[in-house]
């Protein structure tokens, strides 16, 4: 200790020193919080208490990314795991979760599509993103669109799979609620809907569906085949002459599928690509020997982090979702974890799972080969960055006229106030980047400073504006091109009196009166001539009523809160659940009110529903004399 001091930037600085001195030396995972309790940072450690204080001695030269991580931590937690491999997984669900700002993270924001087979006496096989995973078997992510369409139109050509969205069952058969539809009248479907396919022969056709899905081509091949034989051979030839159809049709999607590996092993090849903040990482999955998918996933948060470390990143979450996992993986660089990673895979394969790092032969030119579509994927994406940066929509070009502006205002951030006769006052702040919204960088507030009698819009705009624009230049945060709030020449004046203390008076601000869709600039008394038709008022108009709808709903939440902890909170024997449940029924706290003992009780029982009732009678009115006109 003596030789590493800890040096402590948090803002209870007791109390994180208490937390550093008691750490414990088992695994688990940490997160490093900000000083509103945003988690930052999310990590694992075989040992917590020696990983953790790691980031705080002075003798350690950190990193600049490092170094500005730590000095916004004000607070940590923990979660000890009975061992490493649960660490892994905790950190990789936290970092999906949390998405902290100085992890790496994949941008999977959008939930990428997998062809699911349904666990049902007649399953269904079709593409979904989100799903129940314990009622169907699932295969994917898919990151390339085509290739899933490519896999699902050969097994839809190659199988008669039913397109119907029925439950199947042998009652819904012997009910005879539907009749056989088009498809099977095509050839495209054995119509179980009315029993003509018998469940163990259908459920035999899914099976191979799933090993096609999966790359075991060979296997189907060599079913099918002998099923053709066999029915050659009992004289059904055109039992026969289908199961011929389907394996050409499987010959032909198998040449389409690159030989890659002579040994026809199963592997899967991971190989990244970095540049400045951003990467890509793209997995091939061999099965048989043959490519049968490219997956790429594209990474940010990666400046200052190491090939290894960025590698670890994308098999640690790839593999979280994942279900079809090799015995081997090759990795284009090794990783600090290596051990643990295995350990968990191979738990998670019921099976031996290991990685290997090659540096000559047939794998390695396929690891080369991996490395170059991760390159060619990255220099796409900076492509399309490079794009999206010099173009700018043709409403803001308009803006930047109408207002005379010397920079066209891409990013635009609005303020709007909300309040319910001065109760709750709060304010919320928009922020449109190229003309849409960016609802990731939306913030709300509650106002201070301003008593709830006072009734003060201009005061309120006036706090809001000081706190928004203190804090960006205090954390050298990015500023918009022009600052936009709704209301009048009152509140520009409030809010550019913020802006004059923070010796920022210069910079582009304007207010938008809805009464007549006026546009004010300050130091002019009358509003600018910006026409009705033009698509720089329309842009207005739609920011400014997000900001509005933003406030609006924030402060409904804040009064329903406080309604429900006034009224139904403090009645014995209701909880937060119970409160819930008799919102959800009766819709409001006038609706629990008036409401019969009888229609009570049959939410919470009877006893509670007299409390209820006790609570809300006043002493000389009865009960049975109460009114919802009273």
């Amino acid at each position: 200790m003596e030789n590493n001091p800890i040096q402590i930037s948090f803002v209870d600085k007791v109390n994180v020193q208490d937390k550093l001195a008691g750490l414990p030396t088992s695994p688990g995972v940490y997160q490093f919080k900000n000083k509103e309790g945003v988690i930052q940072y999310v990590g694992k450690a075989v040992n917590l208490r020696n990983r953790v204080r790691q980031y705080f001695h002075t003798s350690r030269n950190h990193e600049p990314r490092i170094a500005s991580m730590v000095s916004k931590i004000s607070d940590l937690e923990i979660i000890t795991t009975d061992s490493e491999v649960e660490a892994l997984i905790l950190e990789a669900n936290l970092i999906k979760l949390h998405k902290p700002r100085y992890n790496v993270n994949l941008k999977d924001d959008k939930s990428y599509p997998y062809i699911v087979i349904t666990k049902e006496p007649y399953p269904r096989v079709f593409v979904a993103r989100r799903f129940n995973r314990k009622t169907v078997k699932v295969f994917g992510p898919y990151t390339d669109v085509n290739t899933m369409r490519a896999a699902l139109k050969t097994v839809r050509d190659i199988f008669m799979i039913r397109s119907c969205n029925y439950l199947i069952n042998d009652e819904f058969i012997g009910k005879k609620k539907t009749r056989v539809c088009l498809d099977y009248h095509i050839k495209k479907c054995e119509g179980p809907c009315e029993g003509l396919v018998s469940e163990e022969r259908y459920n035999e056709m899914i099976d191979q569906v799933a090993k096609v899905l999966n790359g075991k081509n060979t296997a189907v091949v060599e079913r099918l085949q002998d099923q053709m034989k066999t029915s050659a051979g009992e004289m059904k030839f055109e039992e026969a002459a289908k199961y011929r159809d389907r394996l050409k049709q499987l010959e032909i999607y198998s040449s389409k599928q690159k030989v890659v590996d002579v040994e026809l092993r199963d592997r899967d090849i991971v190989a990244v690509a970095a540049e400045d903040d951003d990467a890509c990482g793209v997995i091939f999955k061999i099965r048989e020997g043959k490519v049968i998918s490219r997956q790429h996933y594209y990474m940010n948060g990666v400046e200052g982090k190491s090939d290894s470390e960025i590698i670890e990143t994308l098999v640690e979450r790839y593999y979280l979702e994942a279900l079809d996992i090799p015995k081997e993986v090759v990795l284009s660089y090794d990783i600090e974890s290596r051990t643990i990673v295995e350990q968990w895979l191979s738990l998670k394969r019921s099976g031996g799972v290991s990685f290997h790092i090659p540096s000559h032969g047939e794998v390695a030119k396929l690891l080369e080969m991996c490395k170059k579509n991760a390159k060619y994927l990255l220099d796409e994406l900076k492509l399309q960055k490079l794009k999206q940066k010099d173009f700018i929509p043709a409403a803001v070009r308009s803006l930047q006229r109408d207002l005379r502006m010397e920079k066209p205002p891409r990013r635009i951030e609005c303020f709007d106030i909300s309040h319910f006769q001065g109760t709750e006052t709060v304010a919320s702040m928009v922020v449109f980047v190229d003309g849409k919204p960016k609802k990731s960088e939306y913030r709300k507030f509650k106002i201070r400073t301003v008593a709830p009698s006072d009734v003060n819009d201009f005061a309120s705009i006036k706090e809001v504006i000081f706190r928004r624009y203190k804090r960006v230049l205090e954390e050298v945060l990015e500023m918009p091109e022009l600052i936009m709030v709704d209301g009048g020449k009152g509140q520009l004046s409030s809010a550019l009196e913020s802006l004059q203390e923070l010796k920022l008076e210069n910079h582009p601000i304007i207010s938008l009166a809805k009464r007549l869709e006026e546009v004010f600039v300050p130091h002019q008394s009358d509003p600018l001539p910006i026409p009705k038709s033009s698509s720089a008022l329309r842009l207005l108009q739609q920011i400014r009523d997000e900001a509005h709808r933003f406030a609006i709903t924030f402060h409904r939440s804040l009064r329903d809160k406080r309604t429900l902890q006034t009224e139904l909170d403090l009645i014995e024997g209701v909880g937060k659940k119970r409160a819930k449940e008799l919102l959800e029924v009766f819709g409001s706290v006038q609706g629990v009110k008036f409401a019969t003992s009888e229609q009570l009780s049959e939410v919470v029982g009877e006893k509670t529903a007299q409390k209820i009732q006790e609570y809300f009678v006043t002493d000389d009115v009865p009960i049975e004399q109460l009114s919802p006109q009273q």
